[in-house]
C-alpha cells in the first residue's frame, strides 16, 4: 500500500457531507478491491473464519479503532469507534451498529479470475466477502475522520450459512449486554438489481427459515413381492404430495409459504424394498403465526399420512431456525432517505417484494429498531449461492459510504 493510495483527499471540516464521503471512498475503492479478492482467494466457512477474523484485526487496528473484542461467535469480531474519542462521557450520544457477515459456501468455485478461490469446495457464492469490506472501508472512513456524536459498533458475525451465528452472539452470549445499539444496520448484495441502486422494504423483508427431517418408517421385502412389505418410499412420496396440496389449499395465496422438500433417502439396491426412508427439505414464512400453524400442520399431517399405510413417520425441525427478519418502520425510512440524500432518488428502489431467502441478521431486528437493505451487485450477475457468482467491487464504495451515511445523518445526531 502506497501512502498516496490511501492518503485523504478530502477537507476533514467536510467529512459529514454526502459528497465528501462518496468521494473518499471512491478514492480507496482500489485499496477495498485488493482487500476484497484477497478474502475471497481464502474463503472460510462458517465459525472457521480464523484468517478472515485475523485480517478484520489487523485492518481495523490499522485504521486506529478504539475498541476490538474478539470474545463471540467464536471467530466473530466486535468493534467500536467513538466519535469523540477524548470526551469526558463516551456513553454521550446516540449508538448506531453496523453488521456485516463473514462466512463462505461449501461450493466448489467455477469462475477463471486470478482471485478464484483456493480452498477446494468453499467458495463466497453469497457475497459476504463483499460485505466484510464495505464494512472496513466504512470503519477506515470513520475512524480516520470521526466528528460525529456518540459511537458506532462495527459487528463483524460470523456462521450466517444456516449455521446460527447470530443466535449464538445474542441468546448464548449475550452479546447486547455488552454492546447495545439504538439503531443496527445491515446490507446484502442482490444479483439482479442494477449496480449503483439500493432496495429498501419496511417490516417483514426476508423470510423465516427452518430446515426439517421426517423419519418414515415402514416394513422391508422383497421388490418382487411387495404385498409382503410395507414399503416407506410410497409413504414418503403420499407425504410430500400431502404438504404440496396443504400449501395450496390451507394457506392464503396472499400467505408467502414454501416448504421445499429437498431430499428423500431410502433403500440400498434395486431388487429390496427398504425398511425406512428420509425426507429433508426447507419451510419458509413471512409471518410468526404462519409459521406456528404451519408447523403444527405439518406434525398431523406426516404422522397420520404414515399411519393410513400403515406405518409410522416423526417430523423433526432442526434447532437452527432464524425468525422472520422485520424491519423496523422508523429506521427503514431513515435509511431510505439517507440513501436517496446519498444516490438519487433514481437510484433508491421501494416497491420490491418480501424476499423467501433467509438472514440471521432477524436476531439483530428483534433486540434493536434497524433495517436490512439491498444493494444492487449488478443485472448481469450469476445468482448468489452459484459456482459463478462473484461480488462486484465497483460497488465497494457505495456500500461504505452508506454505511457512513447512517452515522453522520442520523436524525439521532440532532
Amino acid at each position: 500500500m502506497s501512502h498516496a493510495d490511501d492518503a485523504p483527499i478530502i477537507d476533514p471540516e467536510s467529512a459529514h457531507e454526502l459528497t465528501a464521503i462518496m468521494a473518499q471512498l471512491k478514492a480507496w475503492q482500489p485499496l477495498a478491491k485488493r482487500t476484497r479478492q484477497a478474502i475471497h482467494q481464502a474463503p472460510e466457512l462458517g465459525f472457521h473464519e480464523h484468517k478472515t477474523r485475523d485480517l478484520i484485526i489487523q485492518k481495523l487496528t490499522e485504521y486506529g479503532v478504539d475498541e476490538i473484542d474478539t470474545r463471540f461467535g467464536g471467530t466473530g469480531v466486535v468493534a467500536v469507534i467513538y466519535g469523540d474519542p477524548q470526551s469526558a462521557d463516551q456513553n454521550e450520544g446516540p449508538t448506531i451498529g453496523l453488521r456485516a457477515d463473514m462466512d463462505a459456501l461449501p461450493i466448489e468455485e467455477e469462475n477463471t479470475f486470478s482471485h478464484i478461490s483456493t480452498h477446494k469446495n468453499c467458495m463466497h457464492a453469497c457475497g459476504h466477502d463483499g460485505h466484510v469490506t464495505m464494512l472496513l472501508l466504512a470503519a477506515k472512513y470513520l475512524a480516520t475522520f470521526r466528528g460525529f456524536k456518540g459511537k458506532v459498533i462495527l459487528y463483524f458475525q460470523p456462521a450466517e450459512e444456516g449455521l446460527g451465528g447470530a443466535r449464538q452472539m445474542i441468546d448464548d452470549e449475550k452479546l447486547f449486554d455488552f454492546y447495545p445499539a439504538d439503531r443496527v444496520y445491515a446490507l446484502h448484495n442482490w444479483p439482479g438489481i442494477p449496480a449503483g441502486k439500493m432496495a429498501f422494504k419496511p417490516y417483514n423483508v426476508m423470510a423465516s427459515t427452518d430446515n426439517f427431517t421426517i423419519h418414515v418408517e415402514g416394513k422391508g421385502g422383497h421388490a418382487g413381492m411387495p404385498q409382503t412389505s410395507n414399503d416407506p418410499l410410497l409413504m414418503a412420496m403420499h407425504i410430500y404430495q400431502g404438504i404440496q396440496g396443504m400449501v395450496s389449499r390451507t394457506f392464503s395465496p396472499l400467505d408467502p409459504v414454501v416448504i421445499s422438500v429437498t431430499q428423500i433417502h431410502g433403500g440400498d439396491t434395486f431388487n429390496v424394498i427398504a425398511d425406512s426412508a428420509e425426507m429433508n427439505g426447507t419451510i419458509r414464512t413471512q409471518s410468526d403465526e404462519v409459521r406456528e400453524d404451519l408447523l403444527a400442520r405439518l406434525e398431523t399431517l406426516v404422522t397420520h399420512m404414515a399411519k393410513a399405510f400403515g406405518g409410522s413417520a416423526r417430523f423433526e425441525l432442526s434447532d437452527l431456525e432464524n425468525p422472520v427478519a422485520v424491519n423496523d418502520l422508523e429506521a427503514t425510512h431513515e435509511a431510505t432517505s439517507i440513501a436517496r440524500n446519498l444516490l438519487g432518488d433514481k437510484n433508491v428502489l421501494t416497491d420490491i417484494e418480501p424476499m423467501m431467502a433467509g438472514d440471521d441478521f432477524s436476531y439483530f431486528l428483534r433486540h434493536i429498531k434497524g433495517c436490512y437493505a439491498f444493494i444492487g451487485n449488478g443485472s448481469d450477475s450469476a445468482p448468489l449461492h452459484n459456482s459463478f457468482y462473484d461480488f462486484n467491487d465497483e460497488i465497494l464504495p457505495i456500500g461504505a459510504a452508506y454505511f457512513a451515511a447512517l452515522v453522520y445523518g442520523s436524525p439521532l445526531q440532532a
